[in-house]
């Protein structure tokens, strides 16, 4: 079978087409028995990852290098910058090209935006971006596509409300730019000061992706396909005060869900790590497909590095 895939770098979901998307399904289909530990195969056995990461990570990096191992392949690389060259001032520039002798693909989160396009134009091997400040997470935006398309059979035709922190969540902003190639229809949730950026909503608006913004779940709950949320963040506000006057209107539980005339196939799902926002209890309902959707980390990244390293 023949996959549409051509590219040398994975740095923003806007650089795929929806037929890109579609192959990295497909593999990530067939890959599923091995993630799970089902089959063995080693296809990229020899083969060599590098994982930079300058932020924390637990199961993106996790995810990366199970994939790999998965596939017959090894790991090197580091979790805490404070323990590579770059704490003697080493560039980022100078760190991929050494990184780039060593691994035959590089996997890199780093906390300014714009990081991985630097690292994509020195890197002589594929650069993967796993997160770039508050830019761009493709790897999380087609595993979360992955998932819609698995429980729904298909990302069109759905409401997808996003709810929580937008204006500085690169997992939403990804995913919303990922969703508008889609036949999809969105609704924002958030306080005013935690909105989608404007540059998005027109972005929506030139491609024609009916969408709106409300500033509580309850509003629309009932309306939704899909419910994705993510979290609150403390400290983006000004006072304990001021985050706590809308940090309740995002707080999913099982009685809310119960009480609310929700679609019997309602998906919730959730990028994690999780605070408060969705409460233990709704984990047992059959809304829940957050942890789902972190395992399937794992074969969409099978799928992403079977595609670069072997071309």
């Amino acid at each position: 079978m023949t996959y549409e895939f051509e590219k040398d770098h994975v740095v923003t979901i806007k650089d795929f087409s929806v037929e890109e998307v579609k192959s990295v399904f497909d593999i990530a289909e067939k890959m599923i028995p091995t993630a799970e530990g089902e089959e063995k195969i080693s296809d990229l056995e020899g083969k060599l990852l590098a994982t930079l990461f300058y932020e924390p990570s637990t199961r993106t990096r996790l995810s990366f290098e199970g994939a790999m191992k998965r596939m017959g392949g090894r790991c090197i690389g580091f979790a805490k910058p404070g323990t590579s060259s770059a704490k003697k001032g080493e560039t980022l520039a100078d760190t991929i090209r050494v990184a780039a002798g060593y691994a035959d693909i590089i996997v890199l989160r780093h906390p300014h935006e714009g990081a991985a396009q630097l690292a994509a134009n020195f890197s002589d091997v594929p650069v993967i971006n796993a997160g770039d400040g508050a830019g761009h997470h493709p790897t999380q935006t087609l595993l979360d596509l992955f998932t819609i398309n698995e429980e729904k059979g298909s990302v069109s035709d759905n409401h997808i409300g996003i709810a929580g922190d937008l204006k500085y969540g690169r997992t939403v902003h990804s995913l919303t730019n990922a969703l508008s190639m889609f036949d999809t229809e969105l609704t924002f949730i958030s306080p005013p000061s935690l909105k989608m950026p404007d540059e998005i909503l027109r972005e929506l608006e030139k491609k024609g992706i009916p969408h709106k913004e409300v500033e509580g779940i309850e509003e629309v709950i009932e309306e939704l396909d899909v419910l994705y949320m993510t979290r609150i963040q403390r400290e983006r506000f000004p006072s304990d005060k001021d985050y706590e006057k809308v940090a309740e209107s995002y707080h999913i539980e099982k009685e809310m869900l119960d009480r609310k005339d929700t679609k019997e196939d309602l998906d919730i799902m959730h990028p994690l790590p999780r605070v408060d926002e969705i409460t233990a209890d709704v984990d047992s309902t059959p809304f829940a497909k957050y942890f789902r959707q972190a395992a399937n980390g794992i074969p969409i990244r099978m799928a992403l590095l079977k595609l670069l390293i072997e071309g």
